[in-house]
């Protein structure tokens, strides 16, 4: 019996995490479901993949505050004797032009973001059993132009830099390292912000008609997170459906 492989989620009780936080557990993968404030939703994202026979924790922990991010891996070794895959599905995005940023913006949105990254990068790099995967959600505004998206894109921009170099420096012992870079999406975050005709919008820009569904990006990550992908590492892979 092959023994099933451990993966930590971050910011997974909903949108493109929750998405990726049930595919990988659909292919046998034992999940940590992360969540900032909202356990009610992480424990019903447990409860879906358990119904379904997979297994799942849910741990509550701030990714921004290193303590907190370690001890997602400390829930993984307890739970699952290990981990072998995480996805790093958190940012904290602040949507202004550089000329109206303010101090704070610039916190939340690139040093936050970053430090919390790293953190989870070098704790991966560290602790990650040999054959790993180390997926990021990224974001097509790291190499695209998005009005107000300057420090948000500059914070994604900086960690796909991190990724290529951990793709070099984990090599070595197998593990992979990649960048999915998602365009708009169908998630609550997308639709509390834009209004349905702004949706349209972004639908046209896609030669398929329409905007991303979480898990249309999941089963991107799920691919660069199995076997199969043993051969993709330092991409930033864009998932974007073709919007020009």
């Amino acid at each position: 019996m092959t023994e099933r492989k451990a993966a930590i989620v971050t910011g997974s009780s909903r949108g493109i995490g929750r998405a990726v936080a049930v595919r990988l557990a659909a292919d046998g993968v034992a999940v940590i479901v992360n969540c900032l404030s909202r356990r009610e939703a992480a424990d019903k994202v447990v409860a879906e993949i358990e119904a379904d026979g997979g297994r799942a924790v849910a741990v509550q922990a701030d990714v921004a505050v290193p303590d907190q991010l370690r001890g997602l891996f400390d829930a993984a070794d307890q739970h699952f004797g290990g981990v072998d895959i995480l996805v790093h599905n958190v940012s904290s995005p602040r949507f202004t032009t550089i000329a109206d940023a303010t101090d704070e913006d610039f916190e939340i949105a690139i040093a936050r973001s970053t430090r919390a990254a790293f953190v989870a990068f070098r704790e991966a790099a560290n602790r990650l059993r040999d054959g790993g995967r180390i997926v990021v959600i990224s974001s097509g505004s790291s190499v695209d132009h998005i009005p107000n998206g300057g420090i948000y894109g500059a914070a994604k921009a900086a960690t796909d830099r991190m990724v290529r170099t951990l793709a070099q420096e984990l090599g070595p012992r197998r593990i992979t390292a990649n960048s999915v870079l998602p365009g708009a999406t169908r998630t609550d975050g997308l639709l509390e912000h834009l209004p349905a005709a702004a949706v349209d919008r972004l639908a046209a820009l896609s030669p398929l008609g329409r905007i991303a569904e979480p898990e249309d990006i999941a089963d991107v990550v799920a691919f660069l997170a199995s076997e199969a992908g043993r051969w993709v590492t330092g991409q930033a892979v864009r998932a974007h459906g073709g919007a020009s």
